[in-house]
């Protein structure tokens, strides 16, 4: 049976039929040739050898999820600075300006984040951070 754009379904229908036949032969293998067994420590946490102890809701500090986030913006930005530079040839003069605006912009965007202290860590880096604040809100209050 043709479509109006002049291709058959049916070899997707069959693909996506045994793709689940698969699937589902997979489950059933495994449900009846399994391992069967309830010991008390079965349902323990384990891992890399380690007994857990305590729980797993720890608090982490900001900057992990910062590092995070800057890491996958500029990680992606790069990605595109790699996808620019093979298709230099064709994205000629034009290309090559964009992209040098593309990188002044992520040149703006690191020193806005270094002066505004995103990538300090520390102790020391805190009390800078807290200084500077507090010095903020002192200007905007009219005191300093």
């Amino acid at each position: 049976m043709a479509t109006p754009y002049g291709f058959a379904l049916w070899p997707l229908a069959l693909y996506g039929a045994l793709v689940l036949l698969v699937v589902g032969a997979m489950l059933g293998v495994s449900a009846l040739l399994g391992e069967r067994h309830s010991e008390p420590d079965t349902d323990q946490p384990y891992e890399s050898g380690v007994v857990s102890i305590g729980t797993a809701r720890l608090r982490f500090d900001v900057q992990f999820y910062l590092v995070a986030v800057f890491f996958v913006v500029f990680d992606l930005e790069a990605m595109f600075v790699f996808a620019w530079a093979i298709g230099l040839t064709r994205a000629g003069w034009p290309g090559f300006a964009a992209m040098a605006f593309f990188i002044a912009v992520l040149a703006a965007t690191l020193a806005y984040l270094w002066r505004e202290g995103a990538l300090d860590w520390g102790p020391d880096a805190r009390g800078r951070l807290a200084e500077r604040r507090a010095g903020a809100v002192g200007s905007r209050s009219g005191e300093g």
